[in-house]
């Protein structure tokens, strides 16, 4: 017992590096390019989720429970795109390799917490189309403001209180040797494998991850899809399910873009070449923030009247203006 006492007495000095070097993609030829269009795929993000936010914001028929989950997700893939691009045209467009140690630990919880967060939102979306179909007369009474904004906010504070951990569980390992991170940005992964010291606690984490925040919520949304597909095959007719099912095709668009790279990533882990891992978990960070907010303005029909009705609304107020100018 005395010498476990005396153990726990001891100082433990944990050698925590200046800075890490980000090596990513280093050795393909033209890589440059490819950053380049990280960069275009980013405008557009920005661009795209922006105008769904807005327009949600400005009209009021689309401030229901549902629109707070598609604001919520606009406002997630933009705030994630935000953290982990431009950081990442810095690093290898404008050769900036080295990120010091704290700065790179933020960048770490930013681009892991939008990530999970991306995957949560999915959930409470599938949750209302699941409720929207199965229980269509009690939709208004399930899903109301309140619940959606306690169902938003608790995904936040699950990810972040998961994500919080991870980056402590990170500073109590020992760097001394290698600094050098094999990836586009301070991953996770890469990361507690170059510690000196027991990262047990960091590959639990880095096991659990995917299970947490992939598997499962794709595994509700799968089930959730299939109660639909099940009370739609016996209570509607062909026309009626196609035309119920016909409200879900933005979401599973999102699901299946979303989802799969991922999985892969995540699943496969050290099976994948190095490159085409950190290729694969690029593009799944800035392709779907992209493709997002074009699949909801194009599949939603509430988003396209609410766009028409807006460009309306600000070409008569145009007309107006000039006409009072020309008299």
């Amino acid at each position: 017992m005395s010498l476990f006492n005396s153990a726990l007495e001891k100082n433990i000095t944990f050698v925590q590096p200046a800075y890490f070097i980000i090596s990513g993609l280093n050795g393909i030829p033209n890589i440059r390019y490819y950053y380049v269009f990280l960069l275009f795929a980013y405008i557009i993000s920005v661009l795209g989720n922006t105008i769904v936010m807005a327009v949600i914001c400005l009209d009021r028929n689309l401030r229901t429970p549902k629109y707070v989950a598609v604001f919520n997700l606009a406002f997630v893939d933009l705030f994630g795109s935000s953290a982990l691009v431009p950081k990442a045209i810095d690093i290898f467009l404008f050769n900036h390799p080295s990120i010091p140690y704290s700065e790179c630990l933020t960048f770490l919880f930013f681009c892991y917490t939008c990530l999970s967060m991306q995957s949560f939102n999915l959930v409470a979306l599938a949750y209302d189309r699941l409720v929207a179909i199965i229980f269509p007369l009690h939709y208004k009474v399930k899903v109301t403001h309140r619940f959606m904004f306690s169902l938003i906010v608790s995904f936040w504070v699950f990810v972040i209180l998961g994500n919080f951990i991870a980056v402590g569980l990170i500073t109590r390992l020992s760097f001394c040797e290698s600094v050098v991170i094999n990836s586009y940005f301070c991953d996770h992964g890469q990361i507690y494998r170059l510690a000196c010291n027991d990262n047990t606690p960091s590959s639990i984490i880095g096991l659990m991850f995917p299970v947490v925040n992939f598997w499962l919520p794709l595994v509700f949304i799968l089930l959730s899809y299939l109660c639909i597909g099940c009370t739609l095959a016996k209570v509607a007719t062909i026309q009626q399910g196609l035309r119920a099912f016909k409200t879900c095709i933005g979401h599973l668009s999102l699901v299946a873009i979303y989802f799969i790279p991922l999985l892969m990533i995540f699943t496969l882990k050290e099976k994948i070449d190095p490159d085409v891992r950190i290729i694969n978990l690029s593009l799944t960070s800035v392709i779907p923030p992209m493709l997002n907010p074009i699949i909801y303005v194009l599949q939603t029909q509430e988003i396209k009247e609410s766009v028409k009705k807006l460009l309306k609304i600000r070409w008569k107020s145009k007309k107006t203006i000039r006409k009072k100018i020309i008299m």
